[in-house]
């Protein structure tokens, strides 16, 4: 009997646990052990599913499931050699999806990795580096330069800069004392502290953001469309199969007949490559986008790009560089740009990780000091004073005091400034964050400016979301900054509306009510997702950060831009692996460019099979006979559908809006065109049997030519839009046309597993049925304008 793992405790109950420590000793390895246990392990839980169940997946979806059925029947009827080619479809079917949509990365092997791998901790009165998976809550850990926090902390004693971008999307680093509370996954960009953990695993935050990883979960639009499609055709065509059973029946057609018609009518009516069509259309617009500077890491992004109708934009990394630099610099009392960038020069640190010193020193680097004083001692940033300051001596020897850092406390520590006060406020309405800048003998500093430092736009940032808009993408900007960062931000962007709060996060939230929303923890990204695709839209999330994996898994289109955590690259569909956001705007065409080959496909899919079934109980009804063999349809399988596939590298023209399947049209438009091919075909069947007076075997050949010359015909006048003559085919489809035109017509000419037919026939149907084309070409263009399908 297996025992049974009790519930992970809460935060709150892993808290109470931690509430007494022992700084001086930390826990002992026997109390460690047992909360180990208590607890479990300092670790997420592992989201991929196995290979063999995706691959078993390929067998069990609707169109493999009526393959097998077919290959069941044949085996029963003795047909072994249509049973093989069946399977070896099913196989081709399975195997093109398996390595074609091939899972990139795990995503929670990449939340583990970005954790620490080791920790610091005191145990039994000393310190020793164990596994980050064994820290427990009451552990005593200690934070050092460059470490990654690994669990929840309360820090005791010391104090450190942390930078949490990765988990809350802000990128100004956090100074962090006693009592603060540091996140998992932090890393420590200056300073020593000791810490007490309080929550580890699944507990902490970036336990519950690798949680919502892991349940979230979207079905594709393409997956979806697929399923419908092969749903319409199978309640149609079985419907139609029954009444043609149904009528062999009611005319005594022979037992031994009636179950090869029932086979050929299941052969007919399966959209055999429609699957490894819709495969191969979004692979080769993978390829595309490869040379576009995008990987996809799933095939589905490519059509699900689109669909996209709404995109929420991370800010932080994604549509700012996520460094910061100096915005605007403010001098005071006559002083010069130049000279306040020189003051703060000499009161900042010459190399090292301080992100605000780098900002100072590259916008220092712009200016020549020709007479600068002389440093003669530094101090760096003081997170307890908020300032970091130097000694320098002027030309004339004097001894003078510099100090920079936050300006209520430099104000503090100078004389008093109500310009200085005025203009940051100012400053920070806009949404900078802004640093003071005094200068002058230690007891009488004086303010000489002010410094803006902000996380700059991208630069091709806003010409992007124009472009975005203008293809009929609605975008939202989504960031963990603060509403009057965000709201600038926005602005510089080109983004208009208003500024929201976490809180208006409902579950009724629509993309029109705000343009941002500011302030946002990873469960208000994946929960806004998940509203805005509640209310119908297609949704796309663009984003850098771990906090933002939730939300780049739930969004049928996740994007991680170049400079992405692997966290955030192994959750998304997408990832650009060049600087710069152009590469959305490419994964949109290309994605449309993919929709609309696949649509051409699937409608001459539809077409076909509304056709097929009924022209077999009309053939029925005039000759008494089946007028295909399952031979025949497995061939024309092969030459009709599997050659089709060419279309998935046919010219075709991007939507201009975002793609939607709307699948009942498409069927209505199918069925329709269906009906003008079957009067066509029965047409040709009439005059073979009436006045060519062809037997049954020479009859069921003449069947199969028209088949592949009236194929061509739907596929020429779907493949556009518009009118048949207005674009060019690519070169693979009018190789492939070409091979379907000469294949099953010299089969039929020379008598190759049918019965031969004279070439004056073969060249007369051919004739009749390039006239079809553009009959069909018309009554299309009719049915598109109705529907208004694009």
């Amino acid at each position: 009997m297996h025992a049974t793992r009790e519930r992970p405790p809460h935060k709150a109950e892993a808290e109470l646990a931690a509430r007494h420590v022992d700084w001086a000793g930390g826990l002992s390895s026997e109390e460690a052990a047992r909360r180990l246990n208590q607890y479990g392990a300092n670790a997420t839980v592992d989201v991929e599913p196995p290979a063999w169940r995706v691959l078993l997946g390929k067998f069990i979806a609707p169109v493999p499931c009526l393959l097998e059925a077919a290959i069941v029947l044949q085996l029963v009827l003795g047909e072994y050699i249509e049973a093989s080619v069946i399977g070896v479809l099913l196989v081709f079917n399975a195997a093109l999806g398996f390595f074609q949509e091939g899972r990139a990365k795990a995503t929670l092997a990449a939340l583990k990795s970005r954790l620490a791998l080791n920790a610091s901790v005191l145990r039994d009165g000393a310190w020793s580096v164990v596994p980050s998976a064994n820290l427990v809550p009451g552990d005593v850990v200690k934070l050092t330069l460059g470490s990654v926090v690994a669990a929840d902390v309360r820090i005791g004693e010391g104090a450190v800069q942390l930078d949490q971008s990765m988990l809350t999307g802000e990128a100004m680093p956090v100074e962090a004392g006693p009592a603060y509370e540091a996140l998992a996954g932090a890393l420590v960009r200056r300073g020593e502290a000791v810490a007490e953990v309080i929550a580890t695993g699944a507990n902490t935050r970036f336990g519950r953001t690798a949680e919502l990883v892991r349940t979230a979960s979207v079905t594709s639009t393409q997956q979806k469309a697929v399923l419908r499609v092969v749903l319409y055709l199978a309640a149609i065509n079985g419907a139609l199969a029954f009444l043609l059973i149904a009528y062999a029946w009611y005319i005594h057609l022979p037992f031994t007949e009636i179950i090869p018609l029932a086979l050929i009518a299941i052969l007919a009516s399966i959209p055999v490559a429609l699957p490894a069509t819709f495969t191969l259309a979004t692979a080769i617009g993978a390829q595309a986008l490869g040379k576009r500077g995008v990987l996809p890491t799933r095939l589905s992004a490519v059509d699900e790009a689109a669909s996209m109708n709404v995109l929420c934009v991370d800010k932080t990394g994604t549509l700012t560089s996520s460094e910061l630099a100096v915005a605007a610099v403010v001098p005071l009392d006559g002083r010069t740009e130049s000279e306040v960038l020189m003051w703060a020069r000499l009161a900042s640190s010459d190399g090292g990780l301080d992100p605000v010193d780098a900002a100072v020193r590259s916008a220092a680097g712009r200016h020549s000091f020709a007479a600068a004083p002389k440093r003669d001692q530094f101090i760096p940033f003081d997170p307890a004073a908020k300032m970091a300051e130097a000694t320098v001596l002027d030309g004339q020897g004097r001894r003078r005091r510099v100090v920079k850092g936050a300006l209520a406390y430099v104000i503090a520590a100078a004389k008093p400034s109500e310009q200085a006060a005025a203009r940051a406020a100012e400053l920070e309405q806009e949404g900078y964050r802004v640093l003071g800048v005094a200068v002058g003998p230690p007891s009488a500093l004086e303010v000489v400016g002010l410094i803006a430092l902000s996380d700059p736009p991208r630069p091709e940032a806003k010409s992007c979301l124009a472009e975005l808009r203008a293809m009929g993408v609605h975008v939202v900007m989504v960031t963990g900054d603060a509403p009057a960062t965000a709201g600038a931000v926005a602005r510089a962007v080109g983004l208009e509306g208003r500024v929201a709060s976490a809180d208006a996060i409902t579950d009724t939230v629509h993309p029109d009510d705000y343009a941002v929303f500011a302030g946002v923890l990873p469960e208000h990204k994946y929960t806004l997702v998940k509203a805005f695709q509640r209310a119908g839209y297609t949704v796309g999330m663009c984003g850098d950060g771990a906090n933002d994996a939730p939300a780049l898994r739930q969004a049928q289109l996740g994007i991680a831009v170049s400079t992405a955590t692997d966290v955030a690259k192994s959750a998304a569909g997408l990832v650009l692996t060049e600087p710069g956001l152009s590469g959305i705007v490419g994964a949109v065409t290309e994605g449309r460019i993919a929709f609309q080959r696949i649509l051409t496909y699937t409608l001459r899919s539809i077409v076909h099979k509304v056709r097929q079934v009924s022209y077999l109980a009309v053939g029925l009804a005039i000759t008494g006979h089946a007028i295909l063999t399952p031979m025949l349809v497995v061939i024309s399988m092969i030459t009709g559908d599997f050659l089709a596939m060419s279309s998935t590298t046919d010219n075709v023209r991007p939507s201009e809006k975002p793609n939607t399947w709307e699948v009942g049209d498409l069927t209505i438009a199918g069925v329709i065109l269906g009906l003008v091919d079957l009067a066509f075909c029965v047409g040709v069947l009439l005059m073979g049997k009436d006045y060519l007076h062809l037997e049954l075997e020479p009859l069921q050949t003449l069947t199969m030519v028209n088949l592949v010359f009236s194929g061509q015909a739907i596929y020429y006048a779907v493949r556009e839009r518009r009118r048949i003559w207005s674009s060019r085919p690519s070169t693979i489809v009018l190789i492939s046309s070409l091979a379907d035109l000469l294949i099953v017509p010299s089969m039929a000419f020379a008598g190759i597993l049918m019965a031969p037919l004279p070439l004056s026939v073969i060249l007369s149907v051919f004739a009749a049925a390039v006239v079809f084309a553009f009959v069909l070409d018309a009554v299309k263009a009719r049915i598109f304008s109705v529907l208004a399908m694009e």
